[in-house]
């Protein structure tokens, strides 16, 4: 117990060191995101590379692939940084679609969408 108590606390440490560099020209968007998830795992994405619903990675119309964002999710303030790697969301209204790991990471499964900030990082 004392190792996971420990794990964690180094965990939390390390997490608010992170630095996440906010790109000031770059795409700065709120909007609804929704996710995908097992019904598309192992498929090609629109970059070429298999979809893995377990990594931290995102569709989006128009950035370019391997762009990286940070995505906020504005009902609990929890935030996750995925690399764009397909295109889409194919549903009107909504600006990003994520994998399942990213949309469980802002704690929106069970809604399925969320209403989210969404800013470019600087590479």
């Amino acid at each position: 117990m004392k190792q996971l108590l420990g794990a964690c606390a180094l965990l939390s440490l390390l997490a608010g060191c992170a630095s996440h560099d906010i790109d000031p020209r770059g795409y700065d968007k709120t909007g609804m995101a929704s996710y995908y998830g097992a019904r598309h795992h192992g498929k090609r994405t629109a970059s070429g590379e298999p979809f893995n619903q377990h990594g931290l990675t995102a569709a989006h119309p128009s950035l370019q692939f391997g762009s990286r964002v940070l995505v906020t999710n504005l009902s609990n303030d929890k935030s996750v940084v995925v690399r764009i790697n397909d295109r889409g969301p194919h549903t009107r209204g909504r600006i990003i679609d994520l994998s399942r790991q990213a949309a469980q990471q802002l704690d929106m499964l069970r809604s399925g969408t969320a209403k989210v900030h969404v800013q470019g990082l600087s590479n």
